[in-house]
């Protein structure tokens, strides 16, 4: 199947093609960008001589055309305005933004700042949380892919708010990225002098990824009130680490809480669940599709644990995105994407 990237320029972009160019189903055709038209190693020195293809603006019907699958890793507020004529050529469209991610396009308008889509186009979009969603996935034409943020948080949290076992009351959410999840523009904040040996938080209470974590909470009960969720840089260039503290809403310790994991995530490949009194780190995930989920109950407070971390390009970001592809195409989900983390 030939696919084609809109957004190729982008640390997300980058990283599809990295994945893509070695997919044994999925075969690059094109990539795209609103930049100057040049060759793709000239914006990605890495692929010099692994890759003669060139920069190309956007033509719907060209790409649709030659095309199977188009990835669009353009940022917030592009997408919205490209997948409608995407949609009518019938091509399969993975969408890496936040444009489709939120049924209310107020609620889109108030955290993001920009034009929301249209309603009618939002309901088009399936929410592609892909261990959660596999159903509506393998039936979709057009995948709203999850924030990155919104992916560690929510893989955490589903099997105790899905079974009620949490007071939903009380959901604090404690995040941590490398630099990468701030794209690759230029910014005071993101210089190797104000970052390196520095860590600090930002956009606090403020985070465009809150109401996209709300709102698949509410989907799994309705009950859970506002969370309180906060972000930190780490001077680090992948990873996050979303650590979440809830409170049990039943007395339970930390073996039978694994075991619910475990469960819960048997036949999903890419979530794995530590023992017992181990933890993850951001480096044991990194340049893989894998969410590590470590957990453990405070006797003493009744409280409940959660460590995620993902890498951000990954399964926030590109990974999820071909996994989601393969789920479309009904190709097996790891098809594309087995690779052991680089450590150290």
């Amino acid at each position: 199947m030939k696919v084609s990237i809109i957004g190729t320029t982008g640390y997300g972009g980058g990283e599809l093609f990295r994945l893509l160019h070695h997919h044994p189903v999925f075969s690059i055709h094109s990539v795209h960008t609103t930049r100057d038209e040049t060759p793709l190693y000239i914006e990605f020195p890495h692929l010099y001589g692994i890759t003669d293809l060139k920069l190309e603006h956007i033509d719907v019907e060209e790409i649709a055309k030659h095309s199977d699958i188009v990835f669009i890793a353009a940022p917030s507020g592009v997408s919205s305005k490209l997948v409608p004529a995407f949609l009518d050529t019938g091509i399969q469209i993975v969408d890496l933004s936040g444009d489709l991610r939120l049924t209310d396009g107020e609620v889109y308008r108030k955290w993001y700042k920009h034009e929301p889509a249209k309603s009618s186009l939002l309901k088009k979009a399936v929410y592609g949380l892909s261990e959660w969603n596999k159903e509506k996935i393998m039936d979709a034409k057009l995948i709203a892919n999850p924030g990155c943020y919104p992916t560690a948080t929510l893989l955490g949290l589903a099997p105790v708010v899905k079974e009620g076992l949490i007071d939903p009351d009380m959901i604090i959410i404690d995040a941590k990225s490398g630099a990468s999840g701030a794209g690759r523009s230029v910014s005071k904040s993101l210089l190797f002098s104000e970052i390196n040996e520095n860590f600090r938080i930002y956009k606090v209470n403020e985070h465009q990824h809150i109401p996209e974590i709300q709102q698949q909470l509410n989907k799994w009960d309705a009950g859970v009130s506002p969370i309180t969720f906060n972000t930190h840089l780490l001077p680090i260039t992948r990873g996050i680490m979303a650590t979440i503290y809830v409170k049990l809403s039943e007395n339970m310790n930390t073996a039978r809480i694994i075991e619910l994991y475990n469960e819960q995530y048997l036949r999903n490949p890419f979530v794995r669940i530590r023992q017992n009194g181990n933890f993850p780190s951001v480096k044991e995930v990194s340049g893989s599709n894998y969410c590590d989920i470590g957990l453990h109950v405070d006797e003493r407070t009744g409280r409940l644990t959660i460590v995620s971390v993902i890498d951000n390009l990954m399964k926030g970001a590109a990974g999820q995105a071909v996994q989601n592809a393969n789920l479309m195409n009904g190709l097996d989900e790891k098809t594309g994407l087995e690779y052991i983390p680089m450590y150290p």
